[in-house]
């Protein structure tokens, strides 16, 4: 698939501008912690941060005793996760292709990576999501809220990227989480008066 090999590739040519970029990102937002720091209260065994990036979150959630571990299309960013975070585990693997045991997790994390994404393929990753949770699992979605679609060519650093980012309405990514098995507990929505402000779904399997 194009978009994957696209997703990969503009993340690798990025990794090391984006680990700046988000490095405080938790501390800028202290609203996405606590959404971190509720998903890691609820869950009940190890969690894996699909779409991990750098490890920023996965860290996080592991020094709230989380057992957490990262999975990234991009093998730039899991190199980088690695060198940062020694002590946990990532491996590079894709959302709609998760090579996890079924009902393996307690807790599924995709921050802002669902964003990628394509809608048609929207099902597949989240059927994924569903398999490896164990029954009562937790699923936490980041993603940008609105419209459309946007084709980004240039990303942090100034370096040249080409990924689609999918904004979508809150109402249409629940209910394909529903579709998918899932029972929605929460929706949040940050900075609602950004020009694209940020959501936040809490479900259960």
């Amino acid at each position: 698939m194009t978009w994957l090999a696209d997703t990969a590739a503009s993340y690798d040519t990025v990794a090391s501008s984006y680990a700046e970029f988000v490095s405080d990102a938790l501390e800028k937002q202290p609203h996405l912690k606590a959404a971190l720091t509720v998903f890691a209260a609820q869950v009940d065994g190890p969690v894996v941060d699909v779409g991990c990036g750098p490890g920023h979150f996965t860290a996080y959630l592991a020094s709230l005793g989380v057992d957490a571990s990262g999975i990234d299309l991009s093998p730039g960013m899991i190199d980088l996760a690695r060198r940062a975070h020694p002590e946990l585990t990532f491996e590079v693997g894709s959302m709609t292709d998760l090579a996890l045991p079924g009902a393996s997790v307690a807790g599924v994390l995709a921050s802002w990576s669902l964003i990628h994404v394509p809608d048609e393929a929207v099902p597949v990753a989240l059927d994924h999501f569903h398999r490896v949770l164990r029954p009562g699992g937790l699923l936490v979605i980041g993603y940008h809220v609105g419209v459309g679609t946007r084709l980004k060519t240039q990303g942090y650093g100034g370096h040249p990227m080409r990924v689609h980012v999918h904004l979508r309405q809150p109402w249409w990514l629940a209910r394909r989480v529903r579709e998918a098995g899932f029972t929605v507990d929460a929706e949040w929505l940050l900075n609602p008066e950004a020009e694209v402000s940020q959501g936040i779904l809490f479900a259960a399997k």
